[in-house]
């Protein structure tokens, strides 16, 4: 846990503008920064589990974070990945349900905690952060119905090439320009498809010998945008 003069101040979040809180100024500012706590997580860390009743609100300062349900056989099914600026639990706050899926570090993560009744506070007098919740939950809705049409239809390589681009959307490419800047096991990659981890090896295997991407232990380079949207089957 960090200590209190460690903690990042909401007015100076680097990662502020692109959260449910970019429009906030003023006094709900001064009350979000402090009446939240922060930690930091270390990689493998779990930050909440499925079927816990929420408390609170977690925003991501920095760090990578996977957020995963488990079926009936033990089998991980990656649903979302979270980055600096995302909010993680909102469902299950708003709802007053349990947690339907767990969250994992990625790597070392610095997340805030916004208790409950502060966020509910925040919430009712403010109606931009409102609004901007609405937004989230609508994305939340466009991604899971683009997700199950995918798994529907789209052949298992294309859903794997389409990981891949969705890695780089959301992670972003290290300096080099190509290295997608995030490091996963195939097991993980194969969990946000949605298929068996030999299967994810394989197709990454092919993508490689078609000078798609490039792999490098667990790092992965893309190489051919264009063919890679092209194996995807999307529109760039």
């Amino acid at each position: 846990m960090l200590r209190k003069n460690d903690q990042p101040d909401c007015e100076h979040c680097a990662n502020r503008t692109r959260s449910v809180f970019c429009d906030m100024h003023g006094h709900d500012l001064d009350f979000l920064s402090e009446s939240k706590g922060c930690n930091t997580y270390k990689k493998g860390q779990v930050i909440f589990n499925s079927g816990a009743y929420p408390h609170g609100l977690f925003c991501v300062n920095e760090g990578k974070i996977k957020i995963f349900r488990v079926g009936d056989e033990g089998k991980e099914q990656i649903v979302r990945l979270a980055r600096g600026g995302d909010i993680l639990g909102y469902r299950a706050l708003l709802s007053g349900d349990k947690y339907s899926s767990s969250a994992e570090a990625l790597d070392e993560c610095r997340i805030c905690f916004i208790p409950q009744s502060a966020f509910l506070k925040l919430l009712d007098g403010n109606g931009i952060l409102s609004m901007q919740l609405m937004k989230l939950l609508s994305e939340d809705l466009k991604h899971a119905e683009h997700r199950i049409t995918d798994i529907a239809q789209k052949p298992v390589r294309e859903r794997v090439a389409e990981a891949l681009l969705y890695l780089q959307q959301t992670y972003g490419l290290d300096q080099d320009g190509v290295t997608i800047s995030v490091t996963l096991s195939r097991e993980d990659i194969a969990n946000i498809v949605g298929t068996a981890t030999e299967t994810a090896i394989r197709l990454l295997s092919e993508l490689k010998n078609d000078q798609v991407i490039g792999l490098n232990g667990k790092r992965i380079s893309i190489l051919n945008h264009q063919q890679l949207v092209k194996a995807a089957n999307i529109y760039d």
